[in-house]
């Protein structure tokens, strides 16, 4: 795989919806008085992520909504030093159009994070090919481009803008990611199984790098595997992965790349914690760690924005699974979905360091 060389005006673009979300911490939502807000969206959490924590010039192209909650989520873009493609939507003062509202609270224990949505009549279902000028946005060089799942099942005009944006990417030399995130519910609203794969199939020749795990693989691309709900091994056996990749890359030879997180959870506050990448045919995992988990949404992005970086940088790819797992584990231990860490404490993790105070 042929990373771009630095210098271009952005290393990262992504491509999705932005959301926020309403965070009661460990109370349940039904009986909370009060919430912190997180801006958050799986593509823009990557572009967050590598502009705070590892220092890249980053963008994300998405929708907008000119209200007081548009307004807080732009202020928390800047903040995060991400450079803003916005295709603007007026709000009527009643129903819309909106950003979408993610209610979350962390769980403890024994009891589960419980996680709804509101995303009824969301701006960023209603982006559609023709929207953002690529060619534009590309004029400068862009080195790296990242879309999801999640955003490419919000409309049937969703996928058509990853498309048109892959597309335009291949044109100008940059690498493509895409994270699977299968959800059946978001697939229903277009059409089920069958019209996601068709959908998720046109994307996926389009991209060189997949995110996803034996499910989205299954479901999304229509790879043979074991039963997702049943298979005997455990959670953090990358036999099951790695058996399937093979028959991903048949299908999809433009792939260089699929890489997942490996978790097993054994309470809402410990899990074990593994990775692993296929890289140019090459097969790699990376150790187990038993985490302490204060908030689990966004490791999985986490583990992505490493990997991601890593790779721009020029290291090699255990090295890259190493960056990508220890800064994923790292996401664990803060409130939110982005990055509040630095680069020399994931590089230390990724090492092997402790959790013994620094002094």
């Amino acid at each position: 795989m042929k990373i771009p060389a630095p210098g271009a005006d952005l290393d990262f673009l992504a491509l999705g919806a932005l959301v926020h979300r309403l965070d009661p911490g460990v109370t349940p939502f039904r009986t909370a008085t009060n919430f912190d807000i997180h801006v958050s969206g799986g593509e823009y959490n990557c572009a967050a992520n590598l502009a705070s924590c590892f220092g890249l010039s980053t963008g994300v192209a998405t929708a907008m909504v000119d209200n007081g909650i548009g307004e807080l989520i732009q202020r928390q873009v800047r903040a995060m030093g991400v450079r803003p493609f916005y295709k603007n939507f007026q709000h009527d003062g009643v129903r819309g159009p909106n950003m979408a509202t993610v209610y979350s609270d962390r769980g403890q224990g024994v009891r589960p994070p419980v996680v709804f949505y509101n995303r009824a009549n969301e701006a960023g279902a209603m982006l559609k090919p023709g929207d953002f000028d690529w060619d534009k946005i590309f004029a400068g060089g862009v080195r790296w481009v990242h879309s999801g799942g999640i955003f490419a099942a919000l409309s049937e005009t969703t996928s058509q803008v990853v498309v048109e944006m892959m597309e335009a990417a291949g044109r100008h030399g940059a690498i493509r990611s895409f994270d699977l995130n299968y959800r059946a519910k978001l697939w229903d609203t277009i059409g089920g199984l069958s019209k996601g794969q068709e959908m998720m199939a046109k994307i996926v020749s389009n991209v060189d790098v997949l995110i996803g795990n034996e499910e989205d693989l299954q479901k999304g691309c229509g790879i043979k595997g074991p039963d997702v709900e049943e298979k005997s091994t455990g959670k953090l056996d990358p036999a099951n992965f790695f058996k399937m990749i093979g028959d991903a890359v048949e299908k999809f030879p433009n792939v260089k790349a699929v890489a997942t997180t490996l978790r097993e959870v054994h309470s809402t506050n410990r899990h074990s914690w593994s990775a692993v990448l296929w890289h140019d045919g090459k097969e790699y995992v990376a150790p187990t760690a038993e985490l302490d988990v204060i908030d689990r949404i966004g490791g999985g992005d986490g583990f992505a924005s490493g990997l991601i970086y890593s790779l721009l940088d020029g290291r090699e790819p255990e090295q890259a699974l190493r960056i990508g797992w220890a800064h994923g584990a790292l996401l664990t231990t803060f409130t939110g979905d982005v990055s509040r860490a630095t680069l020399p404490e994931v590089e230390a993790f990724a090492k092997g360091g402790s959790a013994r105070v620094q002094r």
